[in-house]
């Protein structure tokens, strides 16, 4: 795979990447899902016995002011910025699951990272949460055939994952009776949502099932708000190289392998022992204390000196390949 620093900024928040603008989407319909070129991954073959359900991150941005708050389905910066999410982050769940992925209408990044939290939150769960919850309504109903399946989303993804675990697992709960886990990474999963949710788990250990699992990466030399991702949220997390939920290190020996440019051309390969992680609980983050901040910056720094966004999935890139394998073992020991 090759990603270019502009290719690989765009599939933050903020992207820095450019195309041509296109037509305003038509926010009073929705899009057909019954039609494969609304699709990101549809699978030709079913290979394996459970699903993926991808999510991809914010992919686009809004070129000028003009521009409406969200994106068309077919969005030539979308489509772009998604692919290469896809590769970066979907690809560590390939050799588990056959990986659903919709297009879904986007929010700008920077529009919504404006706004007061809880407003935030209702732009997000507008029309991106209502797409991809159609999204999936229509795979579950007529790809899906009974198969377990596991969600995965990062960023404004794992955003839009939170309304579907809210909503649609809480009215179709023999569909959630099927969820193996979902990897909402990216975005903070706070006690509060939790609380509110009574019929959500938050993972405690490698191997529960039904659960969620979240984190969020960061420097620990990053002071309390400097994370755009977190605002002023204190995020439940589980540490992805050692499964705990304490702040006991996970050192890079630990680590099966990070996901990361290898070359000058931003060819992604396996690095080992690359990236180690400990759980910050005051902060509600995970902090990786092996990678230079500046480094990491210069690959894509839209969020911040010291804000591993980008990285949250790559880091971790084989840990959670194994993880979710142990999970879908265990799943099917139960059944």
């Amino acid at each position: 795979m090759k990603i270019t620093t502009k290719l690989l900024v765009i599939i933050c928040f903020l992207s820095l990447y450019s195309c041509k603008k296109t037509d305003n989407p038509d926010q009073s319909s929705f899009p057909d899902y019954s039609k494969r070129e609304n699709w990101l991954s549809l699978p030709n073959n079913i290979t394996k016995e459970v699903d993926i359900f991808y999510v991809y991150p914010t992919a686009w941005y809004k070129e000028d002011s003009s521009e409406p708050n969200f994106c068309a389905i077919n969005n030539p910066i979308m489509l772009i910025g998604s692919q290469m999410a896809f590769d970066r982050q979907a690809t560590a769940f390939e050799t588990v699951g056959n990986i659903y992925a919709p297009y879904y209408r986007q929010a700008d990044a920077e529009y919504t990272l404006s706004l007061p939290e809880d407003e935030r939150w209702n732009v997000v769960g507008s029309i991106p949460a209502t797409d991809v919850t159609n999204a999936f309504d229509y795979y579950i109903k007529h790809y899906n055939s009974g198969r377990p399946f596991i969600l995965v989303g990062h960023s404004q993804g794992a955003n839009v994952l939170l309304f579907l675990l809210k909503n649609y697992m809480h009215t179709n709960p023999d569909v959630y009776r099927h969820m193996v886990c979902a990897y909402v990474i990216g975005y903070p999963v706070t006690a509060e949502y939790m609380n509110t949710n009574p019929h959500l788990k938050f993972a405690e250990g490698p191997d529960d099932t039904g659960v969620i699992i979240s984190y969020n990466t960061q420097s620990p030399s990053l002071a309390p708000g400097g994370n755009i991702v977190m605002a002023d949220n204190i995020g439940l997390v589980i540490n992805p190289i050692n499964w705990r939920r304490d702040e006991t290190l996970a050192t890079t020996a630990e680590s099966l392998g990070s996901y990361m440019p290898i070359d000058n051309q931003g060819n992604c390969g396996m690095i080992p022992n690359f990236a180690d992680a400990r759980i910050n609980l005051e902060k509600g983050v995970l902090e990786c204390t092996s990678v230079n901040d500046s480094s990491m910056f210069n690959i894509s720094g839209a969020m911040g000196l010291g804000v591993y966004h980008s990285f949250d999935i790559p880091f971790y890139y084989y840990n959670l390949r194994e993880n979710a394998q142990v999970r879908v073992n265990r799943f099917f020991e139960y059944k």
